[in-house]
């Protein structure tokens, strides 16, 4: 994606970047508080740095820092991430038509790269997975635009984080800033009741079970959320299917 010339001067590329721009700030200030949390948690700057640059995930880091400081089970810190992450899953699968046509080596390097809002703008701007050579090159030069700026904006933020924090008072609030903005994110990609419901499901659920140790609660609403959403997508299909059937019976009466 990045290393391929025709990409930096296809028109896609700065239309990737342009979508992308209005919400680089927002991801920058959220890089910025996971880097000064990850220092300000008792990480080392090799360990946060290493993290950053591998993971890129604010949502995983953030729920993976205090399981590291409290020592947790390797398991649990992975499972957490894993669940967390979950959501990349359903984003791959859906992009697959979009990239299989790509060299293996650029698909590994934009499963790395594609955050949510990649996917989503990405997905908005390409309803459909082109059929031609044409189409398939403004593609990849829209999402290499895209998924440059989104990463671009991370990494230095965060990683200015990360040499600021000894230099940012605690008292600021930058945790609370950072709860406020994830619930930001989540606000703007509730695009539809069946997303909103699946929130306030799992919202609802790590509440109740906010006392367990480990985090667990993160595991439990996130289990609940899927299965309640996926059992309710299920009744709407059945719904439909029935529905359906029942007017082509009238029609033919």
């Amino acid at each position: 994606m990045f290393f391929i010339k025709e990409n930096y001067s296809h028109p896609s590329f700065k239309l990737g970047i342009k979508d992308i721009s209005n919400a680089a700030p927002g991801i920058a200030a959220w890089g910025m508080m996971i880097g000064v949390a990850m220092i300000q948690s008792g990480m080392s700057v090799f360990d946060s740095v290493l993290m950053t640059l591998i993971v890129f995930a604010g949502s995983s880091q953030l729920a993976a820092i205090p399981l590291l400081v409290a020592g947790a089970p390797l398991w649990v810190i992975w499972a957490t991430a894993f669940c967390v992450n979950l959501r990349f899953v359903v984003f791959s699968a859906h992009l697959r038509p979009y990239m299989m046509s790509w060299p293996r080596w650029q698909r590994l390097l934009a499963a790395y790269l594609t955050a949510d809002l990649s996917y989503v703008q990405f997905v908005k701007r390409f309803e459909k997975p082109a059929t031609d050579l044409t189409g398939q090159r403004s593609e990849q030069a829209y999402l290499a635009g895209n998924c440059f700026l989104n990463w671009a904006s991370w990494m230095i933020a965060s990683l200015l984080g990360i040499a600021l924090a000894h230099y940012i008072p605690a008292d600021w609030g930058l945790g609370f800033a950072g709860v406020l903005a994830l619930v930001g994110v989540t606000c703007s990609l509730a695009t539809s009741t069946l997303k909103r419901i699946s929130s306030l499901i799992g919202g609802v659920v790590a509440v109740l079970f906010f006392t367990l140790p480990l985090k667990l609660n993160i595991l439990i609403a996130i289990a609940c959320s899927v299965f309640l959403c996926l059992s309710l997508e299920m009744l709407v299909v059945r719904y439909k299917r029935t529905f359906a059937s029942s007017d082509d019976g009238d029609t033919y009466e």
